[in-house]
C-alpha cells in the first residue's frame, strides 16, 4: 500500500474518533446533569402572564413576532439564595438542544423578569443564535418545546459573558438549591 493511502486511512480514522468523542462527551454530561436536576426539591415557582405551562407561546415572543422574551414571575425563592440562573432551551431542535437565552447572577430579590429586561448585575451569555440576550422560538418545522429553567444558587458564578451552557452547568454543580421550570410550545 502506498504511503499516501496509509496517511489517508490514519487521518480518516482520527477524524472518526474525534467525531465520536465530541458527540459522546456532551451527551453524557447533559445526561448526568439531568439526573442531578431530578433530585431537587422544586418548591420555587416560575410562571408567565403570557402563557401557561405546556401551552403555546404567543407569536409576539417568537422570531415570527417581536422576538422579545415573555414576562416571567418568580416565587418561593429558597433561603440562602445568592443568585439565580435562567436558561431557556429547545431540546427538540434537529441538531441537538438549542439555547435561546442564558442569564446568570440574577439578584435573588428578583420577582419579575419583564419583557426586554435590563439586568443590573446579571450577565447574559451567548445563545445558539451566536447573540447575547433572548432569541425567541423559531423552529424549522413541527412543534417544539421551550424550557424556561430557573435555578437558585448558593453562590455567584464567576463566568464572563462568553460562557456557554455547559460552562454554566459545570459551575452550578453542587450549588443548586432549587429549580423551577416553565415549558411553552410553538410551531410555525
Amino acid at each position: 500500500m502506498p504511503k499516501s493511502q496509509k496517511i489517508i486511512i490514519i487521518i480518516t480514522t482520527l477524524i472518526i474518533l474525534l467525531i465520536i468523542v465530541f458527540w459522546y462527551l456532551p451527551q453524557r454530561s447533559q445526561k448526568d446533569f439531568s439526573q442531578f436536576e431530578k433530585s431537587l426539591p422544586k418548591i420555587m415557582k416560575l410562571e408567565s402572564s403570557a402563557f401557561q405551562n405546556n401551552q403555546p407561546i404567543p407569536l409576539k415572543y417568537t422570531c415570527d413576532g417581536e422576538n422579545v422574551n415573555p414576562p416571567l414571575k418568580i416565587n418561593e425563592i429558597p433561603e440562602g439564595t445568592k443568585s439565580l440562573v435562567l436558561i431557556v432551551d429547545d431540546p427538540d431542535a434537529p441538531m441537538g438542544t438549542w439555547v435561546h437565552w442564558l442569564v446568570w447572577n440574577i439578584e435573588p430579590q428578583t420577582r419579575e423578569v419583564p419583557e426586554s429586561p435590563v439586568f443590573d448585575e446579571a450577565v447574559e451569555g451567548i445563545n445558539s443564535f451566536k447573540k447575547t440576550g433572548y432569541g425567541g422560538p423559531c423552529p424549522p418545522s413541527g412543534t417544539h418545546h421551550y424550557f424556561f429553567k430557573l435555578y437558585a444558587l448558593d453562590i455567584m458564578l464567576d463566568l464572563d459573558s462568553q460562557a456557554k451552557v455547559k460552562d454554566i452547568e459545570k459551575a452550578m454543580e453542587g450549588h443548586i438549591l432549587d429549580k423551577a421550570e416553565l415549558v411553552g410550545v410553538y410551531s410555525r
